[in-house]
């Protein structure tokens, strides 16, 4: 059984005192995000993780513009969301590329931003260009290309009021997690967990 502390009360991405810079999310790529799940939920103690269903993200990748079957799987830790991503096409992406065939690999930083074009730009300016764009979904999400300099993927997120609905909805069921159901595969009306 896993024991649970009680954490701070805390508004996820929004204190005074943060940048506009401030980091709510950490990305790694796996290739099984239900089995990633429960390992992280096991050895790390968080969760629950909420495995969401497999979606085409429509992205420019490479100057052309491609379709990626993706599934993520989403908790928790503290002030920062843990964000697990599977792809379950063979279609090239920032995804793809990023493979460490069968271990989970750091992948991306996420900030939210109320200025997606400025924070862009900040981020050309200083000589780091856009890997992909999301065309889709409801808002703007680009992947700039940090690798090289810092080793992961920066994700700016131009989010919707629905989008933070979500986090914050994430934030508050992992934040009173019993242990319980460490790993529950999302469905309309509720979740199921693995077989």
């Amino acid at each position: 059984m896993i024991v649970r502390m009680t954490p701070p009360a805390h508004p996820l991405f929004e204190e005074s005192w943060a940048s506009e810079y401030r980091f709510f999310q950490l990305g790694h790529v796996v290739d099984d995000v239900v089995a990633a799940a429960g390992r992280w939920a096991r050895t790390f103690g968080i969760g629950p993780f909420h495995v969401l269903p497999v979606v085409g993200q429509h992205a420019d990748y490479g100057g052309e513009v491609r379709t990626v079957q993706i599934q993520v799987a989403v908790a928790q830790a503290g002030p920062v969301q843990i964000e697990l991503i599977q792809q379950h096409c063979n279609t090239p992406s920032i995804f793809s590329e990023w493979s460490r065939n069968g271990t989970s690999a750091f992948h991306q930083m996420a900030t939210l931003t109320a200025d997606y074009d400025g924070k862009v730009a900040h981020f050309k300016a200083l000589g780091f260009p856009i890997a992909a764009e999301s065309l889709g979904g409801g808002f703007r999400v680009a992947y700039i290309d940090t690798a090289a300099e810092f080793g992961f993927y920066t994700e700016v997120v131009d989010a919707p009021s629905s989008f933070l609905d979500q986090v914050r909805g994430i934030s508050d069921t992992c934040a009173n997690w019993d242990g319980r159901d460490p790993v529950r595969i999302m469905t309309r009306g509720g979740y199921r967990v693995p077989d």
